[in-house]
């Protein structure tokens, strides 16, 4: 069976997107960077077949275009929890933040996600590379807690930029009705040194450890669904495009 995240066997272009994400994942740049719009409008589907114009330099398993994960994510939770058409939707638009890729460089977009403002974490992937961060060396960041209180929650806490704190708030302005547990997976999905190690309980809420249950659940879908069968995009879409319209009462959303 195949190993996935395997970072240690990977090859350069990995490693070098992660020495660029982590020297300038900033609190500073964050701030600047969680206003950010393409002030465009487009349909979700849209949004996901736009996705194969791009290429994850994060990523060290994915051989297959970023649409065709969408779908392949999606199906396998089809198929496995048929009555759970939330669950189903939430893995097809996942990395539909990932859109972001039009206007900036791949290290804000993608990505595992951390907190910024604290002390980093060694349990994130190629820790190594933070001694390149300028907040690395900040007092005031460098603390288990740095500038928050314990258990605050994550909600309250300053994130590194990504695709999934992107469509997240995508999600909120356009009015989606998905539940709070498909919301939460959106947003931190990525947060892998949280929901593969725990590695920031003690900055978690209550809420927050009772919601990363949804986001573990859902990541064995992420990772595992990667180089199976190719989906016929012509034999599912009408079935996603009602899921979608049944959850985002705005077609065109603002972007």
């Amino acid at each position: 069976m195949k190993e996935y995240r395997d970072f240690i066997n990977t090859d350069l272009r990995v490693k070098n997107f992660y020495r660029l994400n982590h020297k300038y994942q900033t609190v500073k740049k964050v701030q600047e960077l969680k206003i950010k719009q393409l002030n465009k409008k487009m349909t979700m589907i849209d949004i996901i077949k736009k996705l194969d114009d791009f290429v994850d330099n994060s990523d060290p398993d994915l051989n297959v275009p970023q649409s065709q994960h969408c779908f392949q994510v999606a199906e396998k939770i089809r198929l496995d929890c048929p009555e759970n058409d939330w669950f189903i939707l939430t893995g097809l638009i996942h990395d539909c933040g990932k859109i972001l890729l039009e206007e900036l460089p791949d290290y804000f977009v993608v990505g595992d996600t951390f907190p910024v403002g604290c002390r980093f974490s060694d349990k994130i992937v190629y820790y190594e590379y933070f001694t390149e961060n300028e907040d690395y060396y900040n007092p005031f960041y460098n603390t288990e807690y740095g500038i928050y209180s314990p258990n605050c929650g994550f909600d309250n806490v300053l994130f590194s930029y990504s695709h999934d704190e992107y469509l997240y708030n995508v999600c909120i302005k356009n009015n989606c009705l998905l539940p709070k547990e498909a919301l939460y997976i959106i947003r931190y999905h990525s947060f892998y040194a949280q929901h593969q190690h725990n590695a920031y309980n003690h900055l978690a809420s209550v809420e927050d450890l009772k919601l990363m249950e949804y986001v573990k659940k859902f990541q064995k879908y992420d990772l595992y669904t990667k180089e199976n069968k190719i989906i016929n995009y012509e034999n599912v879409v009408d079935y996603y495009k009602n899921l979608i319209d049944k959850y985002f009462p705005i077609k065109e959303l603002a972007l």
